[in-house]
């Protein structure tokens, strides 16, 4: 018998269903719901293998905010973090050597 403890208590997660934590369980279900909506909303529209296309982009965002950590940040602080360093407050780096000698 084996029991899996965590090295590092922050690490630790509460499963609630399928082994899925609270956050990715219901971005999980938001990501079905949002393809279902789209299938049902976009069906007398198009055909089958373009509304299967359409569906799974329309569902990928739900799906990315509930499982991507990068860093230990989620998705929308990921997505934060971006728009902050990229777009608000841009700095452009430039290298300078120390040894001025041959300039």
């Amino acid at each position: 018998m084996e029991i899996k403890i965590n090295k590092e208590i922050k690490e630790y997660n509460e499963t609630i269903f399928f082994g899925l934590s609270a956050r990715p369980f219901v971005f999980s279900v938001l990501t079905c719901l949002a393809a279902v909506g789209i299938y049902f909303l976009l069906k007398p529209y198009l055909d089958t293998e373009t509304l299967s296309w359409v569906c799974i982009l329309g569902a990928v965002p739900f799906a990315a905010l509930g499982f991507i950590k990068y860093n230990g940040m989620n998705a929308e602080k990921i997505l934060r973090a971006w728009i902050r360093s990229e777009i608000l407050m841009p700095r452009f780096l430039v290298f300078k050597g120390e040894n001025n000698k041959y300039t």
